[in-house]
């Protein structure tokens, strides 16, 4: 009769087996994996010590600007009413009523001189161009004209000197590109003129160059002014003939101090077209360069001297009516204390202007 074996001697027996077969796969993959690392050992060791790369940033590029496209327009079409918020600015800068910088936006200048236009014509004051306004507001010609880009044009560009100093040391404070001179000539934003002439290579601009440009030109005046109202919360100037019908209406910046806004009568003494500029420490506290220098610098003429190119000085010690180098800014940013108009309204305010006048500057 077999013996019968014990049910733990068989378990033991099952569980060897299991054992020697588990430790003969891992003897069996270490064996494989050892095999593996000798084959790929370089790959490995290459990829290791390759420096880790980036990708450089990218810069975004700049959106291009959206062309502006005019169709033709024949003299015989004209006289018309105004069809868009474009035409209505040229059309106002046309009757002296300056929107300010051109650009084709409805903004607040924009608004302002329409409302001043309504004034004259005893309208509503809407600001907009509404059904009782737009049949009034025509333009008297086309929109557009030729610009003809001239050696003149090119040979008084130079670059603007970044210190006080530096400014005083140059013969002249003139434009420094191509699109700011013609910009002001257009009375305009210069990404207006971008617009308009899409396809100009701006930094590689030759003699001859045709370009595009809002056609606007101030009407001669007949006489002088008999007299100039400032109003400093509405940040606009404007002059009137001995009949008080309007003359010129101008955006200008007032002082960014309460205390350094005038109100009241003031009389001009002083009209100096193209003037140079006496920049004394004392008025510019907050400049370390000239804190440091500790003297007054003479800065010469031109578009980007700090008063433009006219000053009209009132009988308030250090006041005065004047232009500026960024007649984008106007009635945007604030002066020391003086009221700036752009260049080209500055430049026609001297024609209407005269000494002892009286200029009533009021809240």
């Amino acid at each position: 009769m077999p013996l019968l074996e014990k049910p733990s001697a068989r378990r033991r027996r099952r569980s060897g087996k299991k054992l020697a077969v588990l430790l003969f796969i891992a003897v069996l993959a270490g064996f494989g994996c050892f095999w593996w690392h000798q084959k790929h050992a370089a790959k490995i060791s290459k990829f290791k010590s390759a420096p880790a790369t980036h990708a450089a940033p990218q810069t975004p590029a700049k959106p291009k600007l959206a062309p502006i496209v005019i169709a033709p327009q024949a003299p015989a079409d004209f006289p018309r009413p105004v069809r868009n918020v474009l035409e209505a600015q040229v059309a106002l800068a046309r009757r002296a009523i300056s929107p300010g910088s051109i650009d084709g936006a409805m903004g607040s200048q924009t608004r302002a001189a329409i409302a001043a236009f309504q004034r004259s014509e005893k309208l509503f004051e809407s600001g907009v161009l509404d059904t009782n306004t737009r049949p009034l507001l025509t333009l008297d010609g086309p929109l557009l004209t030729n610009y003809f880009v001239t050696t003149n044009d090119l040979a008084r560009l130079q670059p603007l000197g970044k210190t006080w100093l530096a400014k005083s040391q140059q013969t002249v404070l003139d434009y420094e590109t191509i699109l700011e001179e013609v910009a002001e000539k257009a009375h305009s934003h210069p990404l207006l003129i971008q617009k308009l002439n899409p396809d100009v290579n701006w930094t590689n601009v030759a003699p001859g160059l045709v370009l595009k440009i809002p056609e606007v030109d101030y009407p001669e005046p007949k006489d002088r002014a008999a007299f100039v109202i400032i109003h400093l919360s509405e940040k606009f100037l404007e002059a009137f003939d001995a009949d008080t019908n309007l003359l010129a209406h101008f955006p200008c910046s007032i002082a960014a101090k309460v205390e350094k806004r005038p109100v009241g009568e003031l009389r001009v003494i002083v009209i100096a077209p193209n003037p140079n500029y006496t920049v004394d420490p004392e008025l510019f506290p907050e400049s370390a360069e000239l804190q440091a220098l500790g003297h007054k610098l003479i800065l010469p003429p031109g578009p980007n001297n700090p008063v433009g190119v006219a000053w009209i000085g009132l009988d308030k010690t250090g006041y005065g009516m004047h232009g500026t180098p960024a007649p984008e800014q106007v009635g945007r940013t604030e002066s020391h204390g003086c009221f700036r108009l752009a260049n080209w309204d500055a430049e026609y305010l001297v024609k209407l202007v005269w000494i002892g006048m009286p200029v009533e500057v009021v809240p």
